[in-house]
């Protein structure tokens, strides 16, 4: 596994952000390299490679990189993705807290590959470690000569800008960050054109994970056939899973895409804590349709969890055990969501608002019988009709849940309070 890994073991290294921690575990070997590449090899070669985007969508990296209009006499802009924003996701604030460099190492690649000389760093305002251990790397860099004028004695010009955004989860859609960086409202553009066409100011832009962009200077270094020989095809390379909630042993694990979910809770995660029984699955953050106990024996990856309705978004894996009311749940969610839309698109301002609404009457004791098939219509209403997948996000794992645990609703309405109150109460006596 060591020769697999992306992040570096920094567990007992307490300055494991610096550019020197960095340089002494093989950092910065790969830039050079790549310098001495023609820009459409590096493409061809994350191609390759297989490497697919680790943010959510999985959309083939390289692929991305090609749309690149190179004659439209426009500066090219690579957005770095850092506003991590997903419930149960929590991967790119350890790279970036504790692994920057190797973060940094992938965005001059990609620059260079893509022929951009500016790059924004978008970072979620609620790090301010991050924040911090940024500015310091890329100050760093720069007195380094990996960042300003002729980078490592090359013809390449690199600049970098950390920007913070303010908390908003909208705006870790692509379109979304590039408005707030222009310093308008974070509200999605539609599209088409897409950012690689008409993106930052204009210009052509690709946006790309944290993640995603610590992957290439392990593809330049290994090759293509090295990361493409691990996880599965289509879904190559190792992928960073966050493991949460009912858990004996939360955190992040670093393996091969495609392992099962089964293995990931119950060897990685030492099974559900307090020896209760599994009920739930967030498989890829909370914007993932939910899985039930009798649904772990899958893989892990983008292709499998797709066919059977969720996905693996970021890989942030909520588990809930046998305690966890379902109902406040869905509640949950759908106050999230309604809180964190942006309220340009009918269906998500007003379906969210409704679906909290709806819920919390449910959750209350106060729901009526019809408030289930209603809340499934509006599901469905809200799925694939807006400018961007917020209100899918919203719709997705409220449909599964009302679909996969109706009973528990049903006794809800039917009781008028929440059956498991009552049905644990001893045991917390």
């Amino acid at each position: 596994m060591s020769e697999m890994r992306i992040i570096r073991s920094y567990l007992e290294r307490s300055n494991s952000h610096t550019i020197d921690s960095y340089i002494s575990s093989g950092g910065y070997t790969a830039l050079p390299r790549a310098l001495k590449m023609e820009p459409g090899e590096i493409i061809n070669e994350v191609k390759k490679s297989g490497l697919r985007g680790r943010g959510g969508a999985g959309f083939p990296t390289g692929v991305k990189w090609s749309f690149i209009s190179r004659d439209s006499g426009s500066p090219v802009y690579l957005c770095c993705n850092a506003d991590e924003s997903e419930p149960g996701s929590f991967k790119d604030r350890e790279i970036v807290e504790m692994d920057p460099h190797q973060m940094l190492e992938g965005i001059i690649i990609s620059c260079y590959a893509i022929g951009s000389h500016k790059c924004y760093i978008y970072i979620r305002g609620e790090m301010p470690k991050g924040a911090k251990n940024l500015e310091e790397a890329i100050s760093e860099a720069y007195q380094r000569r990996l960042l300003g004028e002729g980078i490592l004695g090359s013809g390449f010009n690199l600049d970098m800008v950390l920007f913070r955004g303010a908390g908003a989860y909208i705006c870790g859609e692509e379109t979304g960050l590039i408005e707030s960086i222009e310093g308008r409202n974070g509200e999605p553009r539609p599209k088409p054109p897409f950012p690689a066409q008409v993106g930052l100011f204009g210009c052509p832009t690709i946006v790309n994970n944290v993640e995603t962009l610590a992957c290439v200077p392990h593809i330049i270094n290994k090759g293509a056939e090295w990361f493409s020989g691990i996880g599965t095809p289509r879904n190559t390379g190792t992928k960073i899973y966050g493991l949460s909630g009912n858990i004996n042993k939360p955190g992040l694990f670093e393996l091969p895409l495609g392992i099962p979910l089964r293995e990931l809770i119950y060897e990685y995660g030492q099974g559900i804590s307090k020896g209760r029984g599994l009920k739930a699955i967030s498989p890829g953050g909370s914007s993932s349709a939910l899985l039930t106990a009798n649904e772990i024996d899958i893989p892990m990856d983008f292709d499998s969890l797709a066919k059977v309705g969720s996905m693996l978004g970021t890989a942030g894996v909520t588990v809930m055990d046998e305690t966890v009311c379902m109902v406040k749940v869905a509640h949950n969610l759908a106050h999230f969501y309604r809180d964190e839309s942006c309220g340009q698109c009918v269906q998500c301002r007003e379906g969210t608002w409704w679906l909290e609404k709806m819920l919390s009457k449910i959750e209350e004791g106060k729901g009526r019988a019809e408030y289930i098939d209603t809340i499934l219509d509006a599901c469905s209403q809200m799925r694939g009709t807006t400018i961007c997948a917020l209100a899918d996000g919203c719709a997705m794992p409220i449909d599964s849940i009302v679909r996969k645990f109706r009973d528990e609703f049903e006794e809800h309405i039917r009781f008028g309070r929440c059956p498991l109150n009552s049905r644990y109460l001893g045991s917390w006596l």
